[in-house]
């Protein structure tokens, strides 16, 4: 296990100050912590604590209270969304309790800061399906974790901002060389921002990367203590509507990566019923969120904490509905993972194909118009 922390170590970055710390060093620390552990239950759940605990209106919904499903005592843990999603009205619609009940399962809905601490979650046993970007599938995977991909989505490019103060003078990613940028550490506002400065031939060390996770980033970037900030809807809104940001671009033409729904390789196994009815649930949200933004507008403004013709506004910038894992979206996930490998930022190449199913595996549980489609390219 001593190993481990030898090859997790290279991840690790200078903190910038003491607060930020346990989060400067990235998802590689909390990847380390958890993959080293040896110890109880509860030890893994202090770990988890210093990073992100999740957190849930219902009070059994702890990691501590949500312990391994027993066979009169089952358990599907899924990831809270707090945005704009799909996700989110399938928590709020009940349909999928309904549907797991007759199979003795309880649904619970855990809440992180981000898909970097989902993943570690779902690693350490305390959350059953996440739903990420491309990025941190492939930082828990170089961290040797036996992940399964599930299914994907449309890029949403557009949801994703960097943010700059309202007075900033910045007017490209140009005028922000040696400026201070805050983002989650293998979040797709990390991947973006490669691909921002690559595109005006600059390169990530041409800004100071600060690695916090929304919540610190929101303050930080609140007071003034960074100069632009990577993040994703809700925040960017937020920010704009209480001018305390301004969006520099947005991701729209930058991302050509989607988001994916994982699970463990142990949960898949034993549970592809859940799965399967999980895709299917999730899909027809999907498709009722297409067709109804003003009512999943009023029903996502608390969860959201904006107001529903904002989130009207916003639901036009998005394309819904589940997409089919095909060898195209393998292969750019690929493409990524050897970006971050080139970049120093994980230890070890990896292959990304021992988390993705045969096309015969991913036909037992995709809904079957999600099958049928086919992704256009833009």
């Amino acid at each position: 296990m001593q190993n481990w922390q030898k090859k997790l170590a290279s991840w690790q970055r200078k903190p910038i100050t003491r607060r930020a710390s346990l989060f400067a060093l990235g998802y590689g620390l909390v990847l380390s912590t958890s993959l080293l552990s040896c110890g109880t239950k509860t030890n893994q759940n202090q770990s988890q604590s210093q990073t992100s605990t999740p957190v849930s209106s219902n009070p059994t919904s702890s990691p501590v209270a949500a312990s391994t499903p027993t066979s009169t005592n089952k358990v599907v843990r899924i990831v809270r969304s707090k945005q704009l999603t799909a996700l989110a009205v399938l928590e709020k619609q009940g349909t999928l309790s309904e549907k797991l009940s007759p199979l003795g399962y309880k649904v619970e809905w855990l809440e992180f800061a981000a898909g970097p601490q989902q993943l570690e979650a779902i690693n350490t046993g305390n959350l059953d399906i996440a739903s990420t970007a491309e990025s941190p599938p492939i930082f828990i995977q170089a961290a040797g974790a036996p992940l399964v991909y599930l299914a994907t989505t449309h890029k949403n490019g557009k949801l994703i901002s960097l943010l700059v103060p309202p007075n900033s003078p910045a007017k490209s990613i140009n005028d922000l060389k040696g400026k201070k940028i805050a983002f989650q550490k293998a979040s797709i506002g990390h991947y973006l921002l490669v691909k921002a400065v690559e595109k005006e031939g600059l390169k990530l060390t041409d800004v100071e990367s600060v690695y916090l996770p929304p919540p610190d980033a929101n303050i930080a970037f609140s007071q003034g203590k960074v100069d632009a900030w990577f993040v994703w809807e809700p925040f960017v809104t937020r920010a704009v509507q209480k001018n305390v940001g301004r969006v520099l671009f947005d991701g729209g033409e930058l991302r050509d990566t989607r988001n994916f729904y994982s699970t463990s390789r142990q949960f898949y196994q034993a549970n592809p019923e859940v799965i399967k009815i999980f895709l299917e649930e999730l899909q027809k949200a999907e498709i009722w969120s297409k067709d109804h933004p003003q009512e999943m507008a009023e029903i996502l403004a608390p969860v959201t904490q904006l107001d529903a013709p904002t989130l009207v506004e916003m639901h036009k910038k998005t394309e819904w509905g589940l997409q089919p894992i095909t060898e195209e979206v393998t292969a750019k996930q690929q493409e990524v993972a050897d970006m971050w490998y080139k970049l120093g930022l994980i230890p070890k190449q990896v292959n990304v194909r021992e988390g993705f199913l045969s096309p015969q595996e991913y036909a037992q549980f995709t809904p079957r118009e999600v099958l049928a489609s086919v992704p256009q390219e833009k």
